[in-house]
């Protein structure tokens, strides 16, 4: 089996053992065992709601440190519209973009331009006739993961278009090496509010590889910047941002870019699984397409943004309309038609729950598993260490967890064994009895 890298990681010193976190996972991927939290790779969708949740800082999110762009000769810098909302009174997202030169990078290419490209290649796709309906978006990494393991018939519903990211990354590269410098010398950096994009672009599922050369948190970035931008005068500053684009960092903001009237932008994963679930029955079929957004806000929620999405989201519109009248802004031929905005190899399901190898095995377990789940309270409380009693039974088949550790089993054990030991009191040999004690 691949070893499987997440970018969100435990911290075991920092973790107390309060079961906060596997009560709110998605997908049940955490456990809690001997006091300690512990993540089950093929489970995690890298959604970083254990990061939110967590009132320890226990959870973290993996990112390559700004010194990794050193590596290269040529260093691209790719952010995520979600950057420009982090800084108080800044309407000018060229600010932000002309400090991210000064801090190191040679060139600054938006992932907001790349999404009005992927944008109107999916409208392209959606009014082809092709598509599954309702067609649900590919944007978010944690919720294409989310509906491998969760919703695997939804598989065929996802619209199966790179992401903005991607995009971005292979139309630099491209642009850089017609200019004349070599591939191996441009190092492509995202700079990212989402853990999920991390993993993503380190083991990418639906192509080959990935164009981007590694992945900065949105943070780290945003203390380096601090300080630059106050010495950033006026002049200087880069026309290059696009107010359309930029959208997507918001909830519902793909939906309208692509102009579709009939189509529901949802945000925050367990909105998302309900309304997957709505598809997976069959209630909405009345829909064409679903935007779906793992994060509370969109992408302005991310796990490694510093801003509040509520606070991020109002910012996001003064951006939008300051950037709506800018004219005087640079145009590079970025984008080629030779790039392929699909995916190149089709998105697999993901299989979570294996039992046992031999098929004979694996039913006899799954019978066994049912028996114990149904002698277990099913109130799913957490205190066991699982998220629910069934994940328990589950734990129990697989030999990583005893009936026991259900409180609510423990304490009928014990009942059991008191009445136990008073009945066995009472069944003492006369020899030895309080009666015929000598003295």
């Amino acid at each position: 089996m691949e070893k499987i890298s997440h970018s969100v990681r435990l911290d075991i010193d920092k973790c107390i053992g309060c079961t906060d976190c596997i009560k709110r996972c998605p997908t049940e991927a955490i456990r809690v065992r001997n006091g300690k939290a512990f993540i089950m790779d093929e489970r995690c969708i890298d959604c970083g709601m254990c990061i939110r949740v967590c009132r320890n800082h226990a959870k973290k999110a993996v990112t390559e440190p700004l010194d990794k762009i050193n590596e290269y000769k040529y260093k691209v810098a790719i952010p995520a519209p979600t950057l420009y909302t982090q800084f108080k009174n800044i309407v000018d997202p060229n600010i932000i973009l002309t400090a991210l030169k000064k801090i190191g990078f040679d060139e600054v290419f938006e992932v907001a331009r790349a999404a009005e490209i992927i944008t109107e290649e999916s409208k392209k796709l959606l009014v082809s006739g092709k598509l599954t309906k309702p067609v649900i978006s590919s944007a978010c990494p944690a919720i294409v993961k989310l509906i491998q393991i969760r919703f695997p018939t939804l598989i065929p519903n996802i619209l199966p278009i790179i992401s903005p990211k991607e995009a971005m990354a292979r139309y630099s590269k491209q642009y850089l090496i017609s200019k004349g410098m070599k591939k191996e010398d441009i190092g492509v950096f995202f700079i990212s509010p989402c853990a999920a994009k991390v993993t993503n672009s380190k083991q990418p599922q639906v192509i080959d590889k990935s164009y981007v050369d590694g992945v900065i948190s949105l943070k780290e970035i945003y203390l380096k910047l601090v300080p630059v931008i106050k010495t950033i005068d006026r002049p200087e500053i880069l026309q290059m941002s696009s107010y359309k684009g930029i959208g997507w960092a918001h909830t519902g903001g793909e939906g309208n870019a692509s102009e579709i009237e009939n189509h529901i932008a949802v945000d925050g994963i367990e909105n998302v699984i309900k309304i997957l679930e709505k598809v997976e029955n069959g209630k909405l079929d009345d829909v064409d397409f679903i935007e779906c957004l793992a994060c509370v806000g969109g992408c302005l929620g991310g796990p490694l943004s510093v801003e509040n999405c509520f606070v991020s989201s109002n910012r996001m519109d003064r951006i939008k309309k300051y950037d709506k009248g800018v004219t005087n802004k640079r145009h590079i031929p970025l984008f080629d038609n030779d790039i392929d905005l699909y995916w190149s190899k089709p998105l697999q399901t993901k299989q979570v729950l294996k039992l046992d190898d031999d098929m004979e095995k694996a039913i006899e377990k799954l019978e066994q598993l049912e028996e114990i789940y149904n002698k277990l309270p099913k109130i799913d409380c957490g205190s066991c260490g699982a998220p629910t009693c069934r994940a328990l039974a589950e734990d129990i088949v697989c030999g990583k967890a005893n009936i026991e550790d259900c409180v609510f089993m423990l304490r009928q054990k014990v009942r059991d064994m008191a009445e136990q030991m008073v009945t066995l009191s009472q069944k003492m040999p006369p020899s030895i009895s309080s009666g015929h004690l000598k003295t």
